[in-house]
């Protein structure tokens, strides 16, 4: 059995970044599926967790192996680090986000020990367009938007033959 990992964005406009990439991987593997008359809705939400044993992938001797970490499809390596991180009882790993175009922080946990409050705090609502052009993410509260053009994601082999015309 695999166990389970909460997967996390220091800033809203990293997870925003992360869940546009994804998005646009759905239409790329879905090549005759139209894009969607109106915007996706979602719910960012900040936690609060607390540990003693992380590591940080962007820091010491992790650094230098910033490679294995950041291949755009091959996950085995960022995935056997876990298994070896989880049996040395670390229960968070810092990382760079590879779709993120600003190179902001993920983070992973790996126990839920780490959370310490039950409820998700800071809660912003987002809407992402896909469109021909490319995508935009829009928050009301606080106001921001975000725009990803067709090249952004294109580092990725699947999004770069990404049929944009639908």
């Amino acid at each position: 059995m695999t166990n389970g990992v909460f997967y996390a964005a220091q800033a809203p406009q990293t997870a925003i970044a992360e869940m546009t990439f994804h998005r646009l991987l759905f239409f790329a593997e879905s090549p005759r599926t139209p894009w969607p008359a109106n915007p996706a809705e979602y719910t960012a939400f900040a936690v609060q967790y607390r540990t003693r044993k992380a590591i940080d992938l962007t820091r010491g001797r992790f650094k230098a192996q910033s490679a294995a970490w950041s291949h755009p499809t091959d996950y085995s390596k960022c995935q056997a680090l876990a298994e070896a991180a989880r049996l040395a009882a670390v229960e968070a790993i810092r990382y760079q986000s590879v779709r993120d175009p600003q190179q902001g922080m993920n983070v992973a946990l790996l126990t839920c020990r780490v959370f310490t409050t039950p409820e998700p705090v800071g809660l912003q609502t987002w809407r992402i367009h896909l469109r021909a052009t490319g995508a935009q993410a829009v928050c009301e509260a606080p106001k921001s938007a975000i725009a990803f053009d067709r090249d952004t994601f294109a580092a990725d082999p699947r999004i770069a033959t990404l049929p944009w015309d639908r």
